[in-house]
């Protein structure tokens, strides 16, 4: 039995062999249909040297060049399994074969888990029930095809008939064999405020771990993957893409073979996991997701960006535009009060921002980060009129009002601490690591539970808040719960996550109207599981553009720009002590959920002006930034002059990014391509109007100033806070065909031999932002 599963762009052929065994014939680009796919099954005639055969009346089959669908240690294939379970009486093999094929006309939802949602009821869902007879479980394998968005999603569920208890060590949610091994592995890592770095290994023999054990998805590896043929570029060729929906603990393991096979697993980290399941029970795992395109990163990139804006976020924010928000942070971190506070929100007001986010330091005694995380009431000394007296008085300012909440986490000086500190993670007779002087509030307790969503239901009821940032700001350590037995403790990070789920699910639906946005140190838990409830991530506390231009690309590959959130910020920028301008901080934080963080009443009158022009442009172009089709023209891990672009669903309109990483003198010509406009339109190509500070030119300027002034004096300082330097405009006409076959070439760049209305200057850090529209 062969049963084809396709989307608009891609095949996926499972078929059910002679010994029972589920198997992935094809995954890859759209075929046509046929009554017949033998042609495609391997052939085995003999076996080879040490070869285990999987059934005595067939010594030419072995388990460990079969290109399975599910697998599992103890029966011949010796490769990375998706299941291990250890049966009572000790025994860890297991063999699962076909009993039945269904196919349910919608996407059923995952017990106490987030998934993907279709809300047409329109893809349908294939479930392959597999049975292991001598140990008495079931596990049911499901695919559900979303057709438009050329995805695929699986996940795996185990249910125990033995009679006795079975420990799972591990249930992966997928398990993908290919037939090929001329791939690289591409995943994005990285740290703190370096959040997913592009990483490139081409396969060998040997065995791939992406991964994390931080309690959270994490920074260091993000569960966002890819496989490229090790020709594909970002315009062409084959790309396989995986993602999981889920923000804890996860593994991606690639293996490739000596027999050119390459296995592809994803699921909750086997490390410190195990599950007790007692006859009756079922566990399910999260969702894993998967596309193919034939036409590069990008094309897969768009995949993952359609699917994510159609089927993993929902709710009123859905598809909606976000607001240009005003956070507090680095404009004053913890020291405000609420005069502070209305100084910054009438001068924000006035530059046009419409979302005022008050983070951290409103609450209990929170003069630092030391004290009082936990103790959720208003800091009557700071803000005397409480929270529903500042929203209203923002209100009349014409700003909406945020508010940022680390419900996940307690300091030990702390009221909340004090009355309840079992409430804490903590070993038994040890005393436990802080990190960022917190603790870890343990959610697998329903009572701790049931307090967040008391205290942050009165947090959110207490005035008109239309924007929370919840943050998660340290990794976990001390595992352990008083909530369960010595024999069970390594269901601690799962269970940790089940319960964050149930919190974040009732306090959704309780506050639909909020706009959530997710924040863990910055970018350290950015996931499909994390979207199901806030339609955006705060992506990286590093804001320097520069850094962010790697930073958010890399996010690129896997979540759409409306997901990514993105904020010109204080310069020098603190992670990097780099002073960058005004103008390229806004050219990169553009394109993502979009905002400023910096004390607006500290602005130079230049800069007031730059930012309010900003304002006007990205509200005209809200959408196209944020909904648009993302390209990555030129990739800024691989070139000094990257191109970003957002192009129109009908191709006739797009907005581009160009870049620069440092200056080079007497380099070719810049050239602007643009993929994804209409061939046959004509389009009109034009700079955003852009100002340089006349300190950048230093005492340069004395080749063209009347008065010699000092490069580094006082008059020239005084003339660069408020002088309006125009960038030279640049208009090009040009057909759509063109602008993506061959593009565009650009003004010449400054290098030191003169300059007139035919230069562009840029310098190191600089960059351009190009409106494309087509003309009649």
């Amino acid at each position: 039995m062969t049963t084809h599963l396709f989307t608009k762009n891609t095949s996926y052929l499972l078929n059910v062999s002679e010994p029972g065994l589920l198997s992935c014939l094809y995954y890859g680009r759209r075929i046509r249909e046929r009554e017949d796919y033998a042609s495609l099954r391997e052939k085995y005639a003999t076996p080879y040297g040490n070869m285990v055969a999987y059934a005595r009346d067939n010594d030419a089959f072995g388990l460990d060049d079969v290109l399975l669908e599910c697998s599992s240690y103890g029966r011949g294939d010796f490769r990375e399994a998706a299941v291990e379970v250890v049966t009572e009486n000790g025994a860890n093999t297991a063999d699962f074969t076909f009993v039945s094929h269904s196919v349910l006309a919608e996407k059923p939802p995952i017990a106490c888990l987030p998934s993907s949602y279709d809300p047409a009821d329109s893809a349908q869902t294939h479930v392959f029930e597999l049975s292991d007879d001598a140990l008495g479980l079931s596990l049911k394998l499901f695919y559900t095809a979303f057709y438009d968005c050329d995805v695929i999603c699986r996940r795996m569920e185990l249910t125990n008939r033995s009679g006795a208890r079975v420990m799972i060590k591990r249930l992966m949610s997928m398990q993908l064999d290919l037939g090929r091994t001329d791939l690289t592995l591409l995943t994005f890592t990285g740290a703190w405020a370096n959040e997913r770095q592009l990483q490139e290994k081409p396969l060998s023999t040997g065995i791939y771990v992406n991964d994390s054990k931080l309690g959270v998805s994490g920074a260091r590896a993000n569960p966002f993957v890819m496989l490229k043929q090790n020709a594909a570029t970002e315009h062409a060729g084959d790309v396989y893409a995986f993602n999981l929906v889920y923000s804890g603990n996860h593994a991606e393991i690639v293996e490739a073979t000596h027999t050119g096979k390459t296995r592809v697993l994803t699921g909750v980290n086997p490390a410190a996991f195990s599950w007790a399941l007692e006859n009756g029970e079922s566990f399910s795992t999260p969702e894993a997701v998967i596309t193919f395109s034939h036409e590069g990163l990008n094309g897969a990139s768009q995949h993952m960006h359609n699917f994510v804006n159609e089927h993993i976020v929902r709710g009123a924010w859905k598809n909606r535009e976000r607001p240009i928000v005003i956070n507090t942070w680095e404009g004053c971190y913890f020291d405000f009060n609420e005069q502070k506070l209305l100084s910054m929100a009438k001068q924000a007001a006035k530059l046009g921002m419409e979302l005022f986010v008050l983070d951290d330091g409103w609450f209990g005694e929170r003069r630092d980060d030391k004290r009082a995380l936990g103790d959720w009431t208003v800091n009557r000394k700071k803000l005397p009129h409480g929270l529903d007296g500042l929203q209203k008085k923002l209100e009349g300012l014409g700003l909406s009002f945020g508010l940022w909440v680390e419900p996940e986490m307690v300091n030990e000086d702390s009221d909340l601490y004090r009355a309840h500190p079992d409430w804490a993670v903590r070993l038994p007779n040890r005393e436990p690591a802080l990190g960022r002087t917190q603790l870890v509030l343990d959610l697998t307790n329903e009572e701790v539970r049931r307090y967040l969503i008391d205290s942050m239901s009165k947090v959110f009821s207490s005035a008109e808040i239309a924007y929370v940032k919840w943050d998660c700001n340290r990794n976990f350590s001390d595992m352990y719960t008083p909530t369960l037995p010595p024999g069970r403790q390594c269901e601690f990070f799962h269970r940790y996550m089940l319960g964050l789920y149930e919190v974040l699910e009732t306090l959704t639906a309780r506050f639909p109207n909020i706009l959530f946005e997710a924040c863990a140190s910055g970018g350290n838990r950015f996931d499909l599981g994390t979207l199901c409830y806030m339609p955006q991530i705060w992506t990286s506390d590093n804001t320097d553009p520069v850094c962010r231009l790697t930073i958010q690309e890399g996010t690129s590959y896997g979540y759409p720009p409306s997901v990514i959130g993105a904020h010109v910020s204080q310069s020098p920028h603190s992670p990097t002590l780099r002073a960058t301008s005004i103008e390229t901080r806004f050219n990169v934080a553009a394109f993502g959920a979009f905002g400023y963080e910096l004390d607006p009443t500290e602005l130079t009158p230049f800069d007031k002006n730059c930012v309010k022009k900003q304002i006007e442009f990205y509200k005209k172009h809200r959408r196209l930034f944020q909904f648009g089709t993302f390209y990555r023209m030129e990739s800024a891990f691989k070139h000094n002059r990257p191109v970003w672009a957002v192009v129109s669903d009908d191709g006739r309109e797009a907005l581009a990014g160009f870049y620069q990483f440092s200056a080079e003198p007497a380099h070719a010509h810049d050239i602007l391509r643009v993929n994804g406009l209409d061939p046959d339109a004509l389009f009109e190509v034009k700079t955003r109007p852009q100002y340089i500070s006349v300190k950048t030119f230093g005492s340069l300027i004395n080749h063209i100033s009347p008065v010699k002034l000092s490069g580094e004096g006082l008059p020239l300082m005084l003339i660069a806070r408020r002088y309006m330097f125009s960038v030279n405009e640049e208009i090009y006409r040009v057909g759509g065909d063109a602008l993506s076959y061959c593009g565009v070439p650009l003004m010449q760049q400054f290098s030191s031999t003169g300059y007139n209305e035919g230069i562009r200057v840029l310098g190191d850090g600089g960059s351009r932002l190009y409106h494309i529209k087509a003309v009649d």
